[in-house]
């Protein structure tokens, strides 16, 4: 059995050397390989690449995007098993690895993806608490009706799937994804008839803290997404914000966590005016879209999926 390990780097000196020795640790009985990709960064990364003696394919800035650089690599794996890691994360123990693809080994599953914990005491700590509990779960097509949207939630910060059924499905269909590609591909999984696994016994560690700026930008590019890709608009939304809301008010007030609970309201209200602006982005002007969005270039490739 073999697996490879796809990470996308950029300007990752501060993460490179405990992810690598992290995922050197894993306590695994099948054969492993780690590829990185690394697009043009201002940092040593590449320095520090060559001093461990690393694998790497090295991109220009204007190659990448999240879904074809991951999956171009993908494509050429001769592997079993792809893992997709995020350069940020951090793995608990030596078990994560095994954890997350063993399901998948075993038939239970064709694609898999771990437990994201927070370490920061910031809003995102309890949304991922929300998102990512203590109990595994395996969806299917089957749980669409109970579960909705939510059926195709998955996050390739750490997830795993069968190399022949991601070649099988075509990865990403060769679009340029800035954002949300893990669930256009979940959303392929589950409706071509396969089983995703939340494995909360694969654990990693994954934090953020955004400025409402930046919150805004994800929030519009994930507005784009689903305006482009609108068979998503057709599931219900059965973990709606206000849920989402209410858990992270409730959690911080346990905590008397002020910090929290000052920045909570226009915390919330960023998103949904980012979600609701990105879905209406075809009405913005030449300048509001260049300003608002994420990176400029990808305009012309949205208008072209359209």
């Amino acid at each position: 059995m073999k697996v490879d390990i796809i990470c996308p780097l950029y300007n990752a000196s501060n993460y490179i050397n405990s992810l690598h020795s992290s995922l050197m640790s894993q306590t695994v009985d099948f054969d492993v390989s780690i590829r990185y990709v690394l697009t043009e960064s201002t940092d040593n990364t590449l320095e520090i690449l060559k001093g461990l003696n690393l694998e790497y394919v090295l991109i220009k800035k204007e190659e990448f995007s999240h879904s074809r650089t991951r999956e171009i690599m993908a494509m050429d794996s001769e592997s079993d098993i792809i893992v997709f890691i995020s350069q940020d994360v951090m793995m608990k123990n030596d078990k994560w690895l095994s954890n997350l693809v063993n399901p998948i080994i075993n038939g239970v599953c064709e694609a898999a993806f771990s437990r994201q914990i927070c370490e920061n005491n910031s809003i995102e700590k309890y949304i991922r608490e929300k998102n990512y509990p203590e109990q595994s779960r395996i969806v299917s097509k089957e749980d669409i009706d109970k579960l909705g949207l939510m059926t195709f939630f998955y996050s390739d910060a750490s997830s795993a799937v069968k190399t022949s059924v991601y070649k099988e499905l075509n990865g990403y269909d060769g679009k340029h994804l800035i954002i949300n590609e893990d669930m256009y591909f979940a959303h392929k999984i589950i409706e071509n008839g396969f089983r995703i696994k939340y494995c909360a016994d694969s654990e990693v560690y994954h934090s953020h803290t955004f400025t409402l700026r930046e919150l805004f930008n994800r929030y519009f590019d994930t507005g784009v997404f689903f305006k482009i890709n609108s068979i998503f608009l057709t599931y219900k939304g059965n973990q709606s914000g206000m849920a989402l809301f209410k858990h992270v008010l409730l959690r911080a007030v346990r905590e008397m966590n002020f910090k929290v609970l000052l920045i909570l309201i226009p915390n919330f209200a960023t998103r949904y005016i980012g979600n609701i602006l990105g879905q209406k982005y075809e009405k913005l002007s030449s300048k509001k879209r260049i300003k608002y969005s994420l990176d400029k270039k990808y305009w012309t490739k949205f208008e072209e999926d359209i």
